[in-house]
């Protein structure tokens, strides 16, 4: 997909990966851009930033809540007719194991997965209708390996991946495109308080993910890789299992400290 003349909805559009996103689309020449945030000045700030590029809305969502990303959808198709691509990337950070509180599981997982659920459902008539559309999940290189120090995000960000698989498998025939995006450290203000683990083959700026993004949306592959060595590592986590393992134990007491 070439974003060009295309109807884009980017959920945690505020700051961070998803602003970067906002931006580098409307730079891109998309005919609209809707910016979806649970943050009203961030959303208004971003929309002023672009709108002299391309036809900009600004929609308060709470991406944690079906109904609200239902609204966010039925907004913007009754604005512009259509979606050609649907960014959910909106994702928080929890630090622990399996002793962080039940609430805060619900929370991470309503958010970094049940949010794509949501999108999913909410999209795909109208873009099954059409026969085609592309969904863009943001997920994490936790999702294609793992998270030293949080155990929620790990495995939220790995049933991302697994949903991301799932929908391509399911709709790839039917006109649906599916990638998903798996960053190692990225500097936006979740990793402001330090990177640990994820930081091992450096900081990207999000403008630096966002190429990455546009390149590979025009290759329409599946997975998009900022930091390329997410690959070489996944190819080693499924030659050898057990000695990846081994080799994740030793990150583990190299950042242990620092992902507490």
């Amino acid at each position: 997909m070439h974003i060009k003349d295309k109807i884009v909805v980017v959920t945690g559009g505020a700051s961070g990966i998803g602003r970067s996103l906002c931006e580098r689309f409307a730079a891109e020449g998309a005919h609209a851009v809707v910016i979806a945030d649970i943050d009203p000045v961030g959303i208004e700030q971003v929309k002023d930033s672009i709108a002299a590029k391309t036809h900009a809305l600004a929609i308060v969502t709470d991406v944690s809540k079906e109904e609200a990303i239902q609204a966010l959808v039925d907004k913007t198709l009754h604005a512009f007719g259509h979606i050609d691509l649907f960014c959910s990337n909106a994702g928080i950070f929890t630090k622990g194991g399996e002793e962080v509180a039940n609430e805060q599981w619900q929370r991470i997982w309503d958010i970094n997965l049940m949010a794509h659920v949501y999108a999913s459902r909410a999209v795909l008539p109208s873009m099954l209708a059409r026969g085609e559309g592309y969904l863009l999940n943001t997920a994490s290189a936790a999702g294609l390996l793992s998270q030293i120090g949080s155990a929620p995000y790990a495995v939220t960000k790995h049933a991302a991946v697994g949903f991301a698989e799932w929908l391509s498998i399911t709709y790839g025939d039917q006109g649906i495109k599916v990638s998903v995006l798996c960053p190692q450290a990225v500097r936006t203000q979740m990793t402001a308080g330090g990177t640990g683990a994820a930081g091992v083959d450096g900081m990207l700026e999000p403008d630096q993910l966002a190429q990455t993004v546009i390149e590979t949306l025009a290759q329409e592959r599946f997975l998009i890789l900022p930091h390329p060595e997410v690959l070489s590592y996944m190819q080693r986590k499924t030659a050898d299992y057990d000695r990846w393992l081994a080799g994740m134990r030793r990150l583990q007491e190299r950042y242990g400290k620092e992902a507490k």
